[in-house]
């Protein structure tokens, strides 16, 4: 028989309210510390929450795949009607640009031989009128970053298909232009990283113009360009030194899957880097530290409301 020194407490049992009372409290610690955050460190709140709302991983995922199915596609349709000179101009920049030697150069010199009527009668006027409508799917991924990155609500940011074409070629021409911008049209890599630099910033500048529709003045959008184009040309060098390795092993081990691997790998990589740098632009253009100055300035016969 247990005296009742030995007896045994029976275990508690939390009841629900308990639980509900736990998770409130804990609730109430979180919104004060946000608070306490934002009067200390208003703009990396302010940051941190719009990071949060734009989804940085899953939008950059999702613009990575897009890319992705939309350049396979355009592949076929160069090889089978870009000029010869056309398709030496893409194959020498995209080498230049991930610096690929070897087999993975050999590889994309196959997808761009010279195109046969065998080629041309598979892929079609209308094959290729359906990859131009298919691969406005990058320029509307492009978009609702864009938008979720300048937290613009949709009925605001209506944009006309022919932007979304307008977007796709721009970055066809770009792509055909990168071998010489980063060569500094011969004279050399001290010319063609400034000249790289430029570019990229123009070419983000314009991207969010033309894919938001001008909701957004162009002053304001100058930070966010000068950020992404930044970042996307660090990991331009960056690639030339880690693609080349990287592709040539996973061809050697795992063949033409392991290649699709790498390279979608480091796409998302970079459109990680272009969602952060469009959503960081974003933020500070609206701190008041850049929003004066970034502000349309009034002429002489306008005056304040």
């Amino acid at each position: 028989m247990e005296t009742s020194g030995t007896r045994r407490r029976a275990p508690r049992v939390l009841s629900p309210s308990w639980w509900r009372l736990r998770t409130a409290e804990l609730t109430a610690r979180a919104e004060a510390f946000h608070r306490r955050l934002e009067i200390r460190l208003p703009v990396i709140t302010r940051l941190v929450d719009r990071m949060a709302a734009v989804n940085i991983l899953d939008s950059a995922t999702r613009l990575a795949a897009q890319c992705f199915l939309t350049a396979v596609p355009l592949l076929f349709v160069l090889g089978a009607y870009a000029p010869t000179a056309v398709q030496e101009q893409l194959v020498a920049s995209v080498s230049d640009a991930f610096g690929l030697t070897g087999e993975a150069k050999a590889q994309l010199e196959h997808a761009f031989q010279p195109p046969d009527d065998e080629l041309q009668q598979a892929t079609g006027i209308i094959g290729t009128l359906m990859v131009l409508i298919s691969a406005t799917a990058v320029s509307r991924a492009m978009q609702r970053l864009c938008r979720r990155a300048w937290a613009i609500p949709r009925s605001e940011a209506r944009v006309a298909p022919w932007r979304w074409l307008a977007w796709i070629v721009l970055w066809v021409g770009f792509l055909l232009a990168q071998g010489p911008l980063r060569d500094g049209f011969g004279l050399g890599m001290w010319l063609g990283i400034p000249l790289s630099l430029l570019t990229q910033t123009a070419l983000w500048w314009w991207t969010q113009h033309l894919l938001m529709g001008g909701v957004v003045p162009w002053a304001p959008l100058l930070p966010g360009a000068v950020i992404t184009a930044v970042s996307v040309t660090a990991l331009s060098l960056a690639a030339r030194i880690y693609m080349p390795r990287a592709l040539n092993r996973a061809l050697a081990d795992y063949g033409s899957a392991g290649s699709v691997f790498v390279l979608l790998s480091w796409l998302i990589v970079v459109c990680v880097a272009i969602t952060v740098g469009i959503t960081t632009g974003a933020v500070l253009s609206r701190e008041p530290f850049l929003a004066h100055r970034l502000a349309p300035r009034k002429t002489a016969g306008e005056h304040a409301p």
